[in-house]
């Protein structure tokens, strides 16, 4: 009888652990404010900038790094060769879903989800992702 008890309890303990331990918060998810810009976003005047200081400064996205190579000659061709965009669907596209938190790791890596990074490059996508 000891043992069906302590087998019990030590189920019940292990349950329990394991739920708190799934019980826990890694990503934030920004909603995509992006839809209220209503001003003509360009790729060379607002998006290249946003690349320039978070993904190529980081080391990650350059020449060599990780796909897309995002530097200002490669990345409107990466972006768009490499099915990373959903022109005016920014809600289902690849680079939406990391930018926002959906898709794991969440961008830029380090600092995570920024909500007027967002914004700009959902507005991007939205107005079509022209390469303007």
């Amino acid at each position: 009888m000891f043992k069906k008890k302590t087998a019990i309890l030590f189920g019940m303990v292990t349950t329990i652990v394991i739920i708190l331990i799934s019980c826990n918060k890694t990503v934030t998810i920004v909603v995509n404010p992006g839809s209220s810009i209503t001003t003509e976003m360009s790729f060379a005047k607002d998006i290249i900038p946003i690349f320039e200081k978070s993904c190529i400064a980081s080391g990650c996205h350059n020449t060599g790094g990780k796909a897309p190579n995002l530097t200002t000659a490669n990345a409107f061709s990466a972006l768009t060769v490499g099915n990373y965009l959903k022109a005016g669907d920014p809600d289902n596209s690849l680079l939406m879903l990391w930018m926002n938190g959906k898709k794991s790791p969440a961008m830029p890596i380090g600092s995570g989800p920024d909500q007027n990074i967002n914004a700009k490059i959902y507005a991007w996508i939205k107005q079509g992702a022209k390469n303007n």
